[in-house]
């Protein structure tokens, strides 16, 4: 187990502690290699987990919305907020139906939403979220808006009170079971990079992110 802080009563992993890490590096390495998180939280109708982007800008995780959305209602009140960020790398087949497994990278991240008030903090962290999505674009394409910044709020949560979950590896058979005649090993996921589709109206120069991206 890999630590920078004490976990917290919320963050402490025990079911197989020892995957665990409390370390920001850890936790910045998940986040970075993530599009999407999933954010839970609960109102007077229940409970509820909405998925949505991200991107991190030092020791916060960053999210942006509607000003009338629901997410952005709730989270800006100040409720306590959960955020999950998963990547599956592999399925892992045992011999034993019990031991088989997964390989990922997980997050988990707990605390408060707040808003981004600033104008300045506003552009800079859709600018750095546009170059997370694809280095080089923000100084090509058009900026928002002044009516459309007026329309987006932009939030954060501290990386404070987090907990990092990882399995590599592959089968932990028991010894009775090391005889059985069954193939064993990791079936390994990744995410790809397929070839780009130009948009039909398009009639610029490929840029030079997007000839990358297949490499």
């Amino acid at each position: 187990m890999n630590t920078n802080s004490a976990p917290t009563d919320r963050t402490r992993i025990r079911r197989l502690a020892e995957l665990a890490s409390y370390e920001q590096t850890s936790l910045h390495a998940v986040i970075d290699a993530a599009y999407l998180c999933h954010i839970a939280f609960q109102d007077a109708k229940g409970t509820h987990c909405i998925p949505t982007a991200c991107w991190r800008q030092g020791e916060y995780l960053y999210i942006h919305g509607s000003n009338g959305g629901r997410l952005t209602k709730i989270l800006t009140s100040g409720i306590q907020a959960c955020v999950t960020i998963t990547h599956l790398d592999g399925l892992v087949l045992a011999r034993s139906a019990f031991n088989h497994a997964m390989n990922y990278r997980s997050a988990v991240i707990y605390g408060c939403f707040e808003k981004v008030p600033d104008e300045a903090d506003k552009h800079q962290a859709l600018a750095l979220f546009m170059e997370k999505l694809a280095p080089g674009r923000q100084a090509q394409c058009r900026p928002g808006n002044d009516k459309e910044m007026a329309a987006t709020t932009i939030m954060r949560i501290a990386l404070n009170e987090a907990a990092v979950k990882i399995r590599t590896g592959g089968p932990q058979d028991d010894d009775e079971d090391m005889g059985i005649p069954v193939w064993a090993g990791v079936l390994p996921f990744a995410q790809v990079h397929t070839q780009p589709v130009v948009d039909s109206l398009c009639n610029v120069a490929t840029p030079d992110y997007v000839r990358e991206w297949v490499k």
